[in-house]
């Protein structure tokens, strides 16, 4: 039996596919308690049990709002993030880049970080999870980078042909990911901020 194909994660669970209105704030509370489960006993580890007794909710309300534990860990890994993409338009791509930097908090990236490390190997070994993290977080993320991208090019900061447009969140995730591997130490908004001078605007011939 797989990590997914166990009782927290069947259909049959579900005792009705009709979904029920949760509150941001009930939302944010399920959210925060998935992300602390995810901090103390990983994602193998994590059941809807726990999050329903964490909540003081019942698991029938859970599968209600999400289809499984995927559904639900990748849903509060979106919501978890300090901004998303599509809150930022600041008239310029130098702007843009250096505003999703500016909310890169060390203590909160070393705990990102941490979870990923966490989520690697499940994620490598669930198709279920990485398909709902790729639906949830990197599709819809990777969709506002394009549209980011696109305003610089209507303004005409960026010629559509430069090479390195495709790489864009290529770049700044790795710059996020190799610092702490490089040089033991986390990407603060400084270290992005150089980055992104030195080697991202560069690169798109800026």
């Amino acid at each position: 039996m797989t990590a997914e194909s166990s009782p927290d994660s069947s259909p049959a669970d579900s005792p009705s596919p009709r979904r029920t209105r949760l509150t941001p704030e009930r939302a944010a509370e399920l959210y925060e308690a998935v992300i602390d489960l995810l901090c103390e006993v990983g994602y193998e580890s994590l059941t809807m049990d726990a999050v329903a007794a964490r909540t003081r909710s019942s698991k029938a309300t859970l599968y209600r709002q999400w289809k499984g534990k995927p559904q639900l860990v990748a849903s509060a890994l979106r919501h978890h993030k300090p901004i998303k993409v599509a809150d930022i338009d600041t008239g310029t791509l130098r702007g843009d880049l250096l505003a999703l930097s500016a909310v890169a908090d060390p203590a909160r990236l070393e705990q990102d970080m941490a979870l990923m490390r966490g989520l690697g190997h499940a994620v490598a070994c669930n198709p279920d999870l990485n398909r709902a993290l790729r639906e949830e977080l990197i599709e819809p993320e990777m969709a506002e980078m394009r549209r980011l991208l696109q305003r610089a090019v209507d303004r005409g900061e960026l010629d559509p042909a430069t090479p390195a447009l495709e790489f864009v969140a290529h770049m700044m995730i790795g710059a996020v990911v190799t610092r702490p591997l490089i040089e033991d130490r986390p990407a603060d908004p400084d270290y992005l901020t150089r980055f992104i001078n030195a080697v991202l605007l560069p690169a798109l011939g800026m």
